[in-house]
């Protein structure tokens, strides 16, 4: 099986020149993807009600189209998955990919055309492959199985021609039969949605296996890794996989997580983020060395960038890659090949390079904290929970945070719902490292917290294990993509944990 590498390593090199072409010049790789995009899109209803045949240019498209989000497109999208064609997109569209938003309790269904399966999420695959290959020539990568830990893939019937799960299902369910020979479980364990169950029968399915690589939401991985050492006896999982070499990530920061994996594992591997959702393979590390991920401007994905002082105006201005700029906060809003037009995805990204244009996630729209103008987002938490972590050997499970509002005789604050693995010896000194650390990487937090005037010393109260998957079970979203919301401008959620952990 090893012949493999030098042939797949050779290919990989080759893919590599084609795309070096867009990474050189993605500016007008986008032009290009948009052009292809109105072209489709004029005879659509979509297109037809917007003029699409009238445009000449991208400031056109802009005037045209307002910015929108799910609920706007939501009418059009149950008319889709009713049967009807050429609505948002001029071919058919069979499947749709089920997320359920992170704060709502309704389902989101993203239209998933076979342009958007072949252009964007297998064609970015491919060349997340073609890039690691180019870097580890040497690897062996494919001569062992992928364990892809995904969300529910249980496939529903919308009627005769429409069906939906969530994004993993949907691109199980079209791979080309020879993928089923890469990975790992098989379709009868991949397609079960009872979580404590899947588990179980992931890790006995899984230790005869030679894993070489692996993909899935750290939380969850976390839980089967452990349970795969407590079946084995082994000290590590390297002892049980010895070829494991990559671990593909997203979804959420790693950051609070890799200490855990590398205790876990117990020897060094490679590890590749990925910016991977429903509504598209929006970017991927080309370069494990670099600092972000390549965006892919090259595949079926328009993309233009709202500046923080824009959101929440409805007629923000965006902007296109020749204008954005380092460090700063910006929400992406996409245009693609499933009909979602000028569509805000929720994210808020940073560009970490701009030649190559590589980006980071920084949080989401919702979820910051602003209450007292200190504008926390979830990347300055993430950071902060690291480095308290380090600073106290604590090791943290997952967290949510909410201000703590002026009262009487009292300024504001932060309070801190932590689940440990390893709980810190001191809770004090935990919160303490945990404010010194938001001071430090988030100028305004430490503005604010200038001899208390405006901000108190925040709050960290520890939850009993699995407080935070009893939550999510109990609202009938564990597992798969479903995360707890690490920041929230109001106190509802955190409430609502606080009350559940005291049954």
């Amino acid at each position: 099986m090893k012949l493999l590498s030098p042939a797949i390593s050779t290919f990989a090199r080759m893919r590599l020149w084609s795309m070096e072409q867009w990474v050189l010049n993605a500016p007008a790789a986008q032009f290009a993807v948009w052009q292809d995009l109105l072209a489709a899109g004029q005879y659509t209803e979509f297109g037809r009600a917007h003029h699409f045949s009238a445009i000449q240019s991208i400031a056109d498209y802009k005037k045209a189209v307002p910015i929108s989000e799910y609920n706007d497109l939501k009418p059009h999208i149950e008319r889709m998955m009713a049967g009807e064609e050429n609505v948002l997109w001029n071919t058919p569209v069979k499947w749709f990919a089920k997320s359920s938003g992170t704060t709502s309790d309704k389902s989101k269904f993203i239209p998933v055309s076979e342009e958007s399966l072949a252009d964007n999420h297998y064609r970015a695959s491919k060349d997340v492959l073609s890039f690691y290959y180019a870097s580890h020539p040497e690897s062996d990568l494919l001569t062992g199985k992928g364990l892809v830990i995904g969300g529910s893939h249980q496939i529903a019937q919308v009627n005769e021609d429409v069906q939906y799960g969530d994004l993993s299902a949907v691109i199980l369910q079209n791979s080309p039969f020879w993928s089923a020979w890469m990975r790992t479980p098989d379709l009868s364990i991949a397609l079960m949605d009872e979580w404590e169950a899947k588990i179980e029968a992931l890790a006995q399915s899984t230790i005869q296996e030679n894993v070489t690589s692996m993909a899935g939401v750290p939380t969850w991985l976390i839980v089967l890794l452990k349970r795969i050492l407590e079946i084995t006896g082994k000290a590590n999982i390297k002892e049980v996989w010895p070829s494991l070499e990559l671990y593909m990530h997203g979804g959420v920061s790693f950051v609070p997580y890799r200490q855990q994996f590398e205790q876990l594992i117990g020897a060094p591997i490679h590890y590749l983020e990925m910016y991977n959702a429903s509504e598209g393979f929006f970017a991927a590390q080309d370069d494990i060395e670099a600092d972000g991920m390549l965006l892919m401007c090259d595949h079926a994905i328009f993309y233009e960038f709202l500046p923080a002082e824009e959101w929440g105006n409805p007629q923000g201005r965006t902007i296109q890659l020749d204008e954005v700029e380092l460090g700063k906060n910006y929400a992406p809003v996409i245009t693609t090949t499933g009909g979602l037009w000028r569509y805000l995805v929720g994210d808020t990204i940073q560009f970490t390079s701009l030649s190559p244009f590589r980006v980071k996630v920084s949080g989401r729209i919702k979820h910051y904290i602003n209450a007292f103008g200190e504008e926390i987002i979830v990347e300055n938490a993430d950071a902060a929970i690291a480095a308290a972590s380090t600073a106290t050997g604590a090791v943290v499970t997952d967290y949510t945070a909410a201000p703590i509002y002026f009262s009487d005789g009292e300024n504001g604050a932060h309070q801190w719902l932590i689940e440990f693995a390893q709980q810190p010896e001191s809770l004090q000194h935990f919160a303490q490292e945990l404010d010194a650390a938001l001071q430090r990487v988030n100028s305004d937090y430490e503005a604010k917290r200038h001899k208390s005037i405006a901000l108190r010393a925040p709050e960290v109260q520890a939850l009993a294990k699995n407080t935070f998957n009893n939550w999510l079970a109990s609202k009938g979203k564990l597992g798969g993509q479903h995360k707890v919301p690490r920041l929230s401008n109001e106190r509802t959620t955190l409430e609502e944990i606080l009350q559940f952990s005291k049954r």
